[in-house]
C-alpha cells in the first residue's frame, strides 16, 4: 500500500474511534509524556497519522478535513510530505495562517450546522503526551471559540496504531565524573538548594536531559539524544528514579545505591505523586505532561525547573570536554573534507553517500558515540530546505559545480557537537558568492560581539541579522541555542533568536552562531560554530562578555568576495583560521596536514 493510502486508512481507524467517543476533532502535536523535542519511536503519533516527519509540528484532524501546523524550518519539506493527502499545510507565525483554536472553531462550527450534531464540538487529545500549559492554553483558546470543550484522557493510537513500538528498554550507563566534574549527591543538593529558594520543598522532573544530567547517567531512548525514558521525584530527604528496571545494570543499581537515590517502576509515577509527602511541590507546567500535573494533591509552586538553569553553565570538566570532542570532531572535518571535492570530480556521490562518509570518520574517533542529529546534506535548491533531510528518494548526485550546505554534529562521550559548512564543490554563480559573504558577515557580527552581562539571547539576535536586513535579506530559525554536554544537541533556557527569549547568557555556557539565507528552489548558505560565553572585561558600568569558537574546522575561502569583508572581518577569520591549524595539525598525518594548512592560509 503506498504511504497517501496508508495515511488514508489511518484517518478512517482514526475517524471511525472519535465517532465511536463523540469527539469532533483530534490533535497530535510533536511531543511526548516527557515533553521533548525529540521523541522515542512509541510516540510518534503525529508522524504516523500525518506522514510528516519533521521535529516540530501539530496534527490536527476533524470528521471531514485535516491540517499540519509547523514552523519556517519545515515548510518546504512539509509541503513535499503531505502532498495527496487530506493535510494542509498552516505555515505558523505567517500571515493569514490561522492558529489551531481558530481554524477548530471554523470547522466545528460548519459541521455543527450540517449535522446538526452537538456533540462534534468536542476535541480530543491525549493529555500524558503535552505540557500542562500546552493544554490549559488550549482549553483557553478553544473557550474562546465558540465554547469548544477539551478531552484529555484518551489516545486513539493504542486502539488503531497496530504494530506500535514498544516504550525503549536499552541499558542506562554511568557518566563518569571526570567528563561531569560534579557527584549527582552535588547536583541534588544545588537542586534542593535552588527549591529552597523559592519556597518549595521538592519537585517532578520529566524532561529527560534534566534527569541524565542530575544523575550523571546516559541512555539511548531517543534518536540522537543519550537519554532514557523515566522520572525524577525530588524531596528533601530523597530523589526516586521512576523507570524500568530492566534498563538497570547491577552497576548502575549499585551507583545509585550509593548516590542515595531510590527506584521505583516507571509506571508508579502516578503513585508517586500520591505518596509524595511534602507540604508543596514544583511542578514546570512547561515540562510536566498534563495528566500527571492534574495528580498533583500538594499545594503546587509555579515556578521554572532549576535545573536547566544549572546544567547549561557547564562545569570545567565539561568545558575541557568540549575542547577535546572539538578536536575529534575537527579531526574527522578535516578528513571528510579533504575526501569531498576530489571524490565528487571523480562522480557517483550523492547527499547520502557523503552523509555516510562523515559518519564513518567521526565513528574512527576516540569516545564517538552517535550523531547528535540527523545530518542535513542540501546540494544546490535542497540547501534551501533548512531542515532537509535526503531520503532514497530525494536523493542527487553531487556535481562539481555549486554549493553543498552540510550541518552536522556528532555525540562524544566528553562532549556534543553541531557545526553547519556551506561548500563550493566547483564553480559558483555570483549570487551564490555575495550571500555565502554576507552570511559569513552575519555570523561574524554575533562571534566579536562584547555584551553585558545579563542580556538575553533575544537582544543579541538583531545584531546578526542586521547584515542581512540591509540588503534585504532573512532568516526565519533561531540564531543560536545552547549544546548539551554530550546531552542534547538543543539546549536551552537560552536562545539566540528573534521570539522574546528572557534567560540571560552567562559564562560558561555554550551557543551555536548560524545564521542563514535560504532562496526557495536556488540554494541556501549557512555557517555555524558552537561557541563558549566568556567573561571579556569588567568596567565601572559593569562585567561584559564575549564569546569564544570551540568548533575547530576550516571555513570555505573559495566563494568568498574578499572584498566584502571589513579588515576587522579579515583579521579574525585569518586568526580563526590559524588557531584551528594549531590546534589539529598536530593530531593529522602529513597529507591531511597539507591540506589544512593550504585551507587555512590567510587572506
Amino acid at each position: 500500500m503506498s504511504e497517501n493510502n496508508l495515511i488514508r486508512q489511518r484517518l478512517n481507524d482514526l475517524r471511525e474511534v472519535m465517532r465511536r467517543e463523540h469527539l469532533g476533532a483530534f490533535v497530535f502535536p510533536s511531543t511526548d509524556p516527557h515533553n521533548g523535542e525529540y521523541v522515542p519511536d512509541h510516540w510518534k503519533g503525529r508522524e504516523w497519522i500525518s506522514g510528516f516527519n519533521g521535529s516540530a509540528g501539530t496534527a490536527v484532524v476533524t470528521m471531514n478535513s485535516a491540517a499540519l501546523w509547523t514552523d519556517s524550518r519545515y515548510f518546504i519539506a512539509a509541503e513535499e510530505q503531505l502532498a495527496g493527502t487530506e493535510f494542509q499545510l498552516m505555515k505558523l507565525k505567517m500571515e493569514g495562517t490561522p492558529s489551531i483554536a481558530q481554524w477548530l472553531g471554523q470547522q466545528l462550527q460548519t459541521t455543527t450546522n450540517n449535522t446538526q450534531r452537538p456533540d462534534s464540538t468536542e476535541v480530543g487529545i491525549d493529555g500524558s503526551s503535552c505540557s500542562a500549559s500546552m493544554v490549559e492554553q488550549l482549553i483557553a483558546d478553544l473557550r474562546r471559540e465558540g465554547g469548544i470543550t477539551l478531552r484529555t484522557n484518551l489516545d486513539p493510537l493504542k486502539q488503531i496504531w497496530y504494530g506500535r513500538p514498544p516504550i525503549p528498554e536499552n541499558p542506562i550507563e554511568i557518566q563518569p565524573l571526570e567528563y561531569t566534574g560534579k557527584s549527582c549527591r552535588e547536583k541534588l543538593m544545588e537542586i534542593r538548594n535552588a527549591l529552597r529558594q523559592v519556597h518549595a520543598d521538592g519537585m517532578l522532573v520529566a524532561a529527560l536531559d534534566d534527569i541524565a544530567w542530575t544523575l550523571n547517567l546516559r541512555g539511548s531512548d531517543v534518536h540522537c539524544n543519550p537519554v532514557f525514558v523515566s522520572y525524577l521525584l525530588i524531596d528533601t530527604k530523597k530523589a526516586t528514579l521512576f523507570v524500568n528496571r530492566k534498563k538497570l545494570t547491577p552497576a548502575v543499581i549499585s551507583y545509585l545505591q550509593q548516590e542515595g537515590v531510590v527506584v521505583d517502576d516507571y509506571e508508579r509515577i502516578g503513585q508517586g505523586i500520591k505518596d509524595y509527602f511534602e507540604y508543596n511541590i514544583l511542578v514546570d507546567a512547561d515540562e510536566v505532561n498534563y495528566t500527571l500535573y492534574k495528580k498533583v494533591e500538594r499545594p503546587i509552586v509555579k515556578e521554572p525547573s532549576p535545573i536547566p538553569f544549572l546544567k547549561t553553565v557547564k562545569t570545567d570538566a565539561e568545558i575541557a570536554g568540549f575542547h577535546r570532542a572539538m578536536i575529534s570532531d575537527g579531526i574527522a572535518m578535516v578528513k571528510f573534507l579533504r575526501w569531498l571535492k576530489p571524490a565528487v570530480e571523480a562522480g557517483g556521490e550523492t547527499e547520502l553517500s557523503v552523509d555516510r562518509k562523515l559518519t564513518s570518520l567521526r565513528a574512527e574517533q576516540p569516545l564517538y558515540r552517535d550523531i547528535s542529529f540527523d545530518t542535513i546534506a542540501g546540494y544546490q535548491e535542497h540547501g534551501a530546505i533548512v531542515h532537509y533531510e535526503a531520503t532514497p528518494e530525494t536523493d542527487v548526485p553531487l556535481l562539481p559545480e555549486g554549493l553543498l550546505l552540510l550541518d552536522s554534529g556528532a555525540q562524544y562521550q566528553d562532549g556534543t557537537t553541531d557545526i553547519t559548512r556551506t561548500i563550493a564543490l566547483g564553480p559558483v554563480t555570483e549570487e551564490q558568492k555575495r550571500v555565502y559573504t554576507l552570511v559569513l558577515k552575519a555570523h561574524l557580527q554575533l562571534q566579536n560581539l562584547i555584551f553585558p552581562a545579563g542580556a538575553s539571547g533575544t537582544q543579541l539576535d538583531a545584531i546578526a541579522r542586521s547584515v542581512l536586513w540591509r540588503e534585504g535579506l532573512n532568516y526565519l530559525h533561531g540564531t543560536g541555542h545552547g549544546v548539551g554536554s554530550y546531552l542534547n544537541v538543543h539546549e536551552g533556557p537560552h536562545q539566540i533568536r528573534m521570539e522574546w527569549k528572557p534567560a540571560p547568557l552567562k559564562p560558561g555556557m555554550t551557543v551555536t552562531d548560524e545564521p542563514g539565507v535560504y532562496l526557495e528552489g536556488r540554494f541556501g548558505v549557512r555557517t555555524e560554530n558552537t561557541l563558549l560565553v566568556v567573561r571579556h572585561s569588567e568596567t565601572e558600568f559593569g562585567q561584559f562578555l564575549t564569546f569564544e569558537p570551540l568548533t575547530l574546522c576550516p571555513i570555505d575561502k573559495t566563494p568568498l568576495v574578499v572584498e566584502m569583508l571589513t579588515d576587522e572581518e579579515r583579521q579574525w577569520l585569518n586568526d580563526y583560521h590559524q588557531m584551528v591549524f594549531e590546534k589539529l595539525s598536530p593530531c593529522l598525518d602529513e597529507d591531511d596536514r597539507k591540506w589544512l594548512e593550504d585551507q587555512t592560509m590567510p587572506i
